[in-house]
C-alpha cells in the first residue's frame, strides 16, 4: 500500500515544452529502477505545464526518490528547461487502486 507521495509542477520554458516532456518521458527508465517508487507519473496539464506524481509506501521510499537520481537530473536541467523552479509538495496518501 502506498501512503506518502509526491506532486512536482513544472513550467516550461517558452520553445522548450517539447524537450521538456521527453525528459521526463526518459525518467521512467529511472522510475522503473527505483525499487521504493511503486508509482511514477509524468504528466501534460496544458501546453507548457508539466506534473510529476509518485507515491511510496512509506516516508523512507520517499526520502530515497526525492535523493535519488531523478531529482538529481531534475535539477541539473531546471535552469534550461524550467520558466520558474519546480514547486514540490508532498503529500499523504489517503486512499489508492492499484492493479
Amino acid at each position: 500500500m502506498v501512503t506518502r507521495g509526491i506532486i512536482v509542477r513544472l513550467q516550461a520554458k517558452s520553445g522548450k515544452e517539447e524537450e521538456l516532456a521527453k525528459f521526463l518521458m526518459q525518467g521512467l527508465e529511472l522510475a522503473n529502477q527505483e525499487k521504493t517508487t511503486p508509482v511514477w507519473f509524468a504528466l501534460r496539464l496544458g501546453a507548457g505545464s508539466f506534473a510529476i506524481f509518485d507515491a511510496f509506501a512509506d516516508e523512507a521510499g520517499r526520502q530515497a526518490h526525492l535523493n535519488g537520481p531523478i531529482a538529481k537530473a531534475l535539477i541539473a536541467q531546471a535552469p534550461h528547461l524550467l520558466a520558474e523552479p519546480p514547486a514540490i509538495q508532498q503529500l499523504d496518501v489517503l486512499g489508492a487502486k492499484l492493479t
